[in-house]
């Protein structure tokens, strides 16, 4: 079960992206290629079910096959989604620091992340993070109006540059894009080529936008995407 790619954040990489196809493989982001749902945090019950049904309920566990952790977070998901501030991979982290991170996800891909998995997530607070994840929240709440600050003083031709790039939920900024198609929240690539009908699927769609999308794992909602 542990490389069944049940994930969005467990595509290995481009190279890789042929043979880890089979059984949808790899939230974002991210290839996670099942639709998400619309679920933004889940109950510590269910995490525990994911972790079950993932690694065994492991969470401290390694395989080196490039997903770690409970919840199997390939490394570009765990670094994407602010899990290096706690441990270099998911598996040398807290069982609670691992769920803060997937509610990240969570919020970001939608429960498609562990299109397998995760079928069971729902929208109720995940509430056993404790202080550590309060303080998290705050911080990003502060970045976030720092950035918003800093945005509302930027010269033109900086606002101009800005609206290039789209924010992920770690506040770094990444390509926009100029394709037709606008990513929403709960899409990932298999998603949308299945539902405009994109020959080559997701492989395809990758390969149309890898100008902008460097994981097929990690994509974000206001990236506009070429369908052909």
């Amino acid at each position: 079960m542990l490389f069944s790619g049940k994930g969005k954040h467990r595509r290995p990489s481009k190279a890789t992206r042929a043979i880890a196809v089979t059984g949808v493989v790899g939230a974002a982001v991210a290839a996670p290629l099942m639709a998400a749902g619309n679920a933004s945090a889940a109950t510590a019950s269910e995490w525990d079910a994911v972790a079950q049904c993932e690694s065994g309920g492991n969470w401290s566990i390694n395989t080196g096959n490039g997903y770690y952790g409970g919840l199997q977070f390939s490394a570009s998901t765990w670094a994407a989604y602010g899990g290096t501030a706690y441990a270099a991979s998911a598996d040398q982290a807290t069982k609670a620091q691992q769920i803060e991170i997937a509610e990240k996800v969570l919020a970001g891909q939608g429960k498609g992340a562990w299109p397998v998995c995760g079928t069971g997530l729902s929208s109720t607070p995940y509430s056993g993070g404790g202080s550590t994840q309060t303080q998290e929240s705050g911080s990003a709440e502060s970045r976030e109006t720092e950035q918003k600050a800093s945005r509302s003083t930027e010269r033109p031709a900086a606002e101009q540059q800005a609206k290039k790039t789209v924010t992920t939920p770690t506040g770094k900024k990444v390509a926009k894009g100029d394709g037709e198609y606008k990513v929403v929240k709960g899409d990932t690539l298999s998603s949308i080529a299945e539902e405009h009908d994109v020959k080559g699927g997701w492989a395809e769609l990758f390969e149309l936008n890898d100008d902008i999308v460097d994981d097929a794992d990690l994509i974000y909602p206001g990236q506009q995407l070429h369908l052909k």
